[in-house]
C-alpha cells in the first residue's frame, strides 16, 4: 500500500458551491449599486442646487406659468393631428411645500385621444406602435397615423368600479 499524502494542517480549499455563491453575491452588489447610482447623483446634485429664498410665515408658494414644451396641430395624410407637452404640478399633501412639476402629453388624432407614454430616455411610444419609440410627440403621432391607415382610434372607455 502507498501512503496517502498527509494534508497540511488549517489550510481548507473552499467548495464550489461557496466560490460560486461568493461570485453571485459579488455580482448582485456590484448590479444593485450600479441601478441605484444616478439615483445618488441626482440627490447631490439636488442638494448642491442653492436654497429657494425664504418665505414669510403662513405665505404659500405660487406657481410658476405652465410651460408648454412642445405644441402642435397639422393635417397629416388628410387627419388632423393636434398634440402638447405642458408642465402639470405633482400633487403634494401639504399646500406649503412646493412639488416639481411632472410633464403632461396629450395627442388627439381627428379629435379623439392617443394614448402615449413617455419613456425613461426622453422618447415616447403610443398605443398603436407600441413597439417603436420615437424623439418626439409629433413623430409618434405621424407613425400612429400611418399604422392605422384608414381606420379610427376606438372612444376611450369610461373606467367603471
Amino acid at each position: 500500500m502507498s501512503p496517502t499524502p498527509a494534508k497540511p494542517s488549517g489550510t481548507r480549499i473552499p467548495s464550489r458551491r461557496i466560490v460560486l455563491r461568493g461570485a453571485f453575491t459579488a455580482a448582485v452588489v456590484t448590479g444593485t449599486a450600479g441601478a441605484l447610482l444616478p439615483l445618488l447623483d441626482r440627490e447631490q446634485a439636488a442638494a448642491a442646487r442653492p436654497a429657494p429664498a425664504p418665505q414669510a410665515p403662513g405665505s404659500r408658494p405660487v406657481p410658476g406659468p405652465v410651460s408648454t414644451t412642445e405644441e402642435f396641430a397639422e393635417m397629416y395624410r388628410g387627419r388632423e393631428i393636434r398634440g402638447a407637452t405642458k408642465a402639470v404640478p405633482a400633487a403634494s399633501d401639504d399646500d406649503r411645500v412646493m412639488v416639481a412639476a411632472e410633464p403632461g402629453t396629450e395627442i388627439r388624432i381627428d379629435g379623439r385621444p392617443l394614448h402615449v407614454m413617455r419613456r425613461a430616455d426622453g422618447t415616447y411610444l403610443s398605443d398603436v406602435r407600441h413597439y417603436e419609440s420615437y424623439p418626439t410627440l409629433l413623430e409618434t403621432a405621424r407613425a400612429a397615423v400611418d399604422e392605422l391607415g384608414a381606420a379610427q382610434l376606438a372612444h376611450p372607455a369610461a373606467h367603471r368600479m
